[in-house]
């Protein structure tokens, strides 16, 4: 299934109903005062959180959501019945903006969190209300008003605990396999995810700890430089990052120079992503010389005052100490 993390859809409440015209008609009294009751209230439109949906994918097959217009007035003051409300469902981490000003109108983390977004248009009043000492048989009645109607956009930032961040093919997505049941694809050439990757890891006193893997950063990325933009906003809500350095540095770039892309993404994006609780993992650790070489590296790695851990999530290697680091930091 496609991840959809934002779409540009149209609301439109309701119009308001408009009021009647009419008099009394009645056998004694052929000379009836008006009575035509008030239209109704158009329907509102509503986004609410769901803890339901995961994915902005139906937004792929409808981007219109109208609630029902109000019924307009009638005679004997009765007044017409009110536009039905249309609610429309989201996923938790939902941000919804105006979609020409960007100005951001709800963000929406808890289920059951709601929001009127288009008010429904008020019902015009009958002719009952126009009757004056000079008119007392007035035949006019109010228009009902329009509805609200808006262009919106949904943004959709995923919830998970902990983010997995690193360069391309820095082995992200073999870690996210490795220790949950998803099955991203994962192949030895940059960029093979594409879209950020949702995992499960259970640990041993049977809590969840949801794990997102956010596609490969580069230079540049909180400018939106190979959709970083796009990709870095999922991280703004983890509670604990896992930076995943190529430990092997096969693709040309040196360990710390990797660490040092990634710190200056996070703090240019946003600087409070800097005080997160964070780990560094040297991956690919098995692609090195020997375990000296490998110790040389976790000491390079000791003045940034991160907790570091060397792994292979190729062999397995390294992965229970990282859940046992992983269960202490959610803790903290």
């Amino acid at each position: 299934m496609a991840f959809i993390d934002e779409a540009k859809f149209y609301v439109k409440a309701g119009d308001g109903g408009n009021g009647c015209v009419s008099f009394r008609r009645e056998k004694y009294v052929p000379k009836g005062g008006p009575d035509g009751g008030d239209g109704g209230r158009g329907g509102s439109v509503f986004i609410e959180a769901s803890k339901r949906l995961f994915s902005l994918l139906d937004f792929r097959f409808k981007s219109h959501f109208i609630a029902e217009n109000g019924t307009h007035g009638h005679g004997k003051k009765m007044h017409g019945r009110k536009g039905e409300d249309f609610t429309l469902y989201v996923p938790l981490g939902s941000v919804i903006k105006d979609a020409e000003t960007k100005e951001v109108l709800a963000d929406l983390s808890e289920d059951g969190e709601q929001i009127m977004i288009a008010a429904g248009g008020t019902g015009g009043g009958g002719n009952v209300h126009y009757a004056s000492a000079r008119n007392r048989a007035p035949r006019i009645a109010g228009k009902g008003k329009p509805g609200d109607e808006h262009w919106l956009r949904i943004e959709l930032k995923l919830l998970a605990d902990v983010g997995l961040i690193g360069l391309p093919n820095a082995g992200k997505s073999t870690l996210l396999s490795k220790l949950s049941a998803a099955n991203p694809k994962v192949a030895d050439y940059p960029f093979t995810t594409l879209e950020p990757q949702l995992g499960v890891l259970n640990f041993d006193d049977n809590r969840p700890c949801i794990i997102a893997d956010i596609p490969g950063l580069i230079e540049g990325a909180h400018l939106g430089a190979g959709l970083g933009h796009k990709f870095l906003r999922h991280i703004e809500r983890t509670r604990v990052l896992l930076h995943v350095i190529d430990a092997s540095g096969q693709d040309g770039n040196a360990p710390l120079d990797q660490f040092q892309t990634l710190e200056d993404e996070l703090r240019k994006f946003n600087e409070e992503l800097i005080g997160r609780t964070r780990l560094v993992l040297l991956n690919k650790v098995d692609l090195l010389a020997d375990k000296s070489a490998e110790k040389k590296l976790v000491r390079q790695f000791k003045n940034k005052e991160i907790r570091t851990l060397s792994i292979s999530a190729l062999n397995g290697d390294g992965l229970e100490k990282l859940k046992e680091e992983l269960a202490k930091a959610l803790e903290e």
